[in-house]
């Protein structure tokens, strides 16, 4: 079976080298304008194109943000700072990108800064829109394991919350209630239902773990996007965990995993059980123990994690993708950030020193996939 087609939505923090978010994105947009706007201006955007080969992708995710850094550095020696949560601000206030906009004026009314986050979406091409929406329903229940695989957000206002993943417990899900769609004309039917009740503002006021998208949605779909997950700042990192889902939305689409409209639980139970999964994968991560949405049985995130990795590795090779996965299993060994995050603040070590020390990381990293891998399709210095 041929490879999906692949791409991110990229959300980050730029600020100072101290961890200090600065509100930039104003000049950012007018000089690059591959990036865009989200509501507070301490977050930018960008998306890479929707790509098969894991390379390419890996490419096209360093290149924007190797152009970003340099521009960074020459408005005034800032950068880009790893985490879903302003760490080290000020979440009390939001720095408005854009205050002609009706659209923000209602986020920022509803729900004010809690949705100044940063975040990771991936988006998988698929053809058949009753194939999206069957993949939208598997990716709903297993979304849990990967935020837990993602976490990166234990720190709020220089304070550790106690959760792994403040931001998908601080994030407005919207609408609160969302069903497992049963078919693309469920889809389309509740959309409509929705925008004429006001519950959604627009077609993209749906912001759940997992949701169909395309360029007219609800009507014309070409992709299902995973929303759940925390900023996997790694690069590679990213690209192995995307490269874990792929191969159950491979399976899945090969019938090798069953469609979950035929589990031994109702939809509105699977609803149930995948909300409580998402709660207990935000608070504990891969420690947070899950129920198996096929057989009922309670598991930690990281056995589920392993489990699918054991099942990945004869498709991972012969997709050509295997050297991805062992980005997964140095998570599963070592943690995701919010657990290496946690540990060191535990030991005594300041929030604002470990952000620092993680911006630092990370522009090594991505130096170093630069210069191995991408020289050829990253011109000028990062």
């Amino acid at each position: 079976m041929a490879l999906l087609l692949k791409g991110f939505e990229v959300e980050m923090y730029t600020g100072t080298l101290n961890a200090e978010a600065v509100g930039l994105s104003d000049q950012i947009i007018r000089a690059l304008p591959d990036f865009m706007r989200e509501p507070d201006q301490r977050n930018v955007e960008y998306a890479t194109p929707p790509l098969h080969d894991y390379h390419e992708l890996l490419c096209a995710l360093l290149m924007p943000r190797c152009q970003l850094r340099h521009y960074l550095r020459g408005l005034g020696n800032y950068t880009l700072i790893p985490g879903s949560t302003l760490a080290t601000g000020d979440s009390n206030h939001f720095l408005r990108s854009d205050p002609e906009n009706p659209y923000h004026d209602r986020i920022e009314q509803l729900y004010g800064t809690r949705v100044v986050t940063s975040s990771i979406h991936i988006n998988f091409g698929i053809e058949d829109p009753e194939d999206i929406l069957k993949a939208s329903r598997l990716l709903r229940l297993e979304a849990p394991v990967l935020l837990a695989l993602s976490a990166s957000s234990p720190f709020l206002n220089g304070e550790a919350t106690g959760l792994h993943s403040t931001r998908w417990l601080r994030f407005p899900q919207t609408p609160e209630t969302v069903p497992l769609f049963l078919s693309h004309a469920h889809y389309i039917d509740w959309v409509e239902s929705q925008l004429r009740l006001g519950t959604m503002f627009n077609v993209r006021h749906l912001w759940s773990s997992v949701r169909p998208n395309g360029a007219d949605r609800p009507y014309n779909i070409n992709r299902v996007e995973l929303r759940i997950s925390d900023l996997i700042s790694n690069p590679s990192a990213l690209l192995g965990i995307t490269a874990l889902i792929e191969t159950r939305l491979l399976a899945l689409l090969s019938g090798a995993i069953p469609d979950p409209l035929t589990a031994s639980f109702t939809p509105q139970e699977l609803i149930a059980i995948t909300q409580a999964n998402e709660q207990a994968a935000a608070r504990d991560s891969l420690d947070a123990k899950l129920i198996d949405w096929q057989t009922g049985r309670t598991l930690s995130a990281r056995e589920w994690a392993e489990r699918w990795l054991v099942q990945a590795i004869p498709v991972s090779r012969e997709q050509g993708f295997a050297d991805y996965l062992p980005a997964v299993e140095k998570v599963l060994l070592e943690g995701n950030e919010a657990i290496r995050w946690l540990k060191q603040h535990q030991s005594g070590v300041p929030i604002p020193q470990i952000m620092k020390e993680a911006i630092v990381r990370l522009a090594l990293e991505e130096a170093d996939l630069r210069s191995r891998l991408c020289t050829e399709r990253v011109a000028g210095p990062c």
